[in-house]
């Protein structure tokens, strides 16, 4: 069984568990939003996690980081160390995106080091062994994708992403008018497999089959977004909509069928409508969890995409996403380094507390009321203890030397914190 059908049989796993006790909230929310597939807890039946996590509107947002190798960068040791640094910075899912490489070593490798939610674009592996054995990737088969994600399952793959709702129709129609046409790596293999057969999405024809190795495995589906908008001139378009009229049809097949879901979306929008495409991801896709990619405000800010992405993502985590895939500061431009994951950890985790904190998360708000008690008591060890991450935190309080130690080095004798004590002293 499924984590949806044990919820919907109001039986509680111990994944269950764990959340109400992370997030501090009743079991009974748990199961409520699990059971109507407004909630996923991605955990393969094969794996067990030791942190594992529910991603849903009525939770805090979640994380995503991503790493892998590419032809220009392929290290599997580097890749480890990668993803550690993602873990330790709080990710709460990772993603293997490799494309170079044993791929079969290199996601088992990270699955043993990854200690959260797993997941792969399994078409990514479908396209590498093509090349490997000289067939061209159009001539995939529905037979070559469903040998590897059975494989991936059995191996304890928690999600994937399937570009199931990228139609003809779509790539015939909307396509062309478009000024960045599929930015999505998946998307386009799709898109010239659709162009060159003359057919209908491969994916889109066998979901049922797919559907069948996901649900046997609990292997949460995570329909991908092939058509995500990669410039702001492509934002909300036809074929961002169309797509996404689609994910919400295929959405539902999957909670028919016993299946965890949740929904890819955008991309480069605008900051004004942002909110709109959270309320129209909840609209047409029966609410179910929405997993974002940014969204990236604007489309210049190569080498601070990190920076871009965390002011769209507390925007987008506000009005309704679940999870925030991290942009690093290497997006659109290379292949990120260790150093880029973990400010992109970093900086949308703090995207993603601000989200919390926006939508009246009691939990978010504990932590930031704690905070601010530890500074007015000058706390400073309770101060790193509360930071989004320790280890920076208490590598700048021991930068320069302290004049006071009840002071940090910006103030010293000036501390305002001090200065008001001392008059709130004072005889009335």
């Amino acid at each position: 069984m499924t984590q949806l059908e044990f919820a919907r049989d109001n039986k509680v796993t111990p994944q269950m568990r764990y959340c109400a006790d992370y997030e501090q909230i009743s079991l009974d929310l748990i199961i409520e939003e699990l059971a109507s597939g407004r909630a996923c807890i991605p955990n393969n039946i094969n794996r067990e996690i030791r942190r594992p996590c529910i991603i849903g509107r009525k939770f805090s947002v979640k994380v995503n980081a991503n790493v892998g190798t590419s032809p220009d960068s392929c290290s599997l040791e580097y890749e480890k160390e990668k993803i550690k640094t993602a873990v330790e910075a709080g990710a709460d899912c990772v993603m293997d995106l490799s494309i170079a490489g044993d791929l079969k070593k290199i996601r088992n490798t990270l699955l043993e080091v990854s200690d959260v939610p797993f997941g792969t674009v399994p078409i990514y592996e479908v396209a590498y062994n093509l090349t490997k054995e000289g067939r061209p990737v159009w001539e995939m088969t529905i037979d070559d994708v469903l040998k590897v994600l059975e494989e991936q399952a059995k191996a304890g793959v928690d999600f994937f992403t399937i570009h199931a709702g990228l139609t003809r129709r779509a790539v015939e129609r909307y396509i062309g008018g478009r000024l960045m046409k599929v930015v999505s790596r998946g998307g386009s293999i799709l898109t010239e497999w659709i162009k060159r057969n003359k057919q209908e999405n491969l994916l889109y024809t066998h979901f049922d089959k797919i559907l069948d190795i996901m649900h046997a495995y609990d292997v949460t589906i995570s329909l991908g977004d092939g058509l995500r908008p990669g410039a702001l001139d492509d934002n909300t378009d036809k074929a961002q909509i169309e797509e996404l009229i689609v994910l919400g049809e295929l959405a539902q097949r999957a909670r028919e069928r016993g299946v965890q879901v949740m929904i890819e979306g955008p991309g480069h929008v605008p900051l004004d409508l942002i909110e709109t495409n959270m309320r129209l991801q909840q609209r047409l896709c029966g609410d179910a969890p929405f997993y974002v990619l940014g969204p990236l405000p604007l489309d210049i800010a190569v080498g601070f995409d990190h920076i871009a992405g965390a002011i769209g993502g507390a925007i987008a985590g506000w009005h309704g996403a679940a999870m925030l895939c991290y942009v690093t500061p290497a997006e659109h431009i290379s292949h990120p380094t260790k150093e880029d994951v973990f400010n992109g950890v970093v900086g949308t985790k703090i995207a993603a507390h601000v989200s919390d904190v926006a939508k009246g998360n009691q939990k978010a708000l504990k932590w930031n009321r704690e905070m601010s008690r530890a500074r007015y008591n000058q706390n400073w060890d309770r101060q790193i203890e509360l930071a989004i991450h320790p280890p920076t935190a208490a590598q700048l309080r021991k930068r320069l030397p302290l004049v006071d130690e009840k002071a940090c080095s910006m103030c010293g004798d000036f501390c305002a914190i001090n200065r008001v004590k001392e008059a709130m002293d004072l005889p009335q």
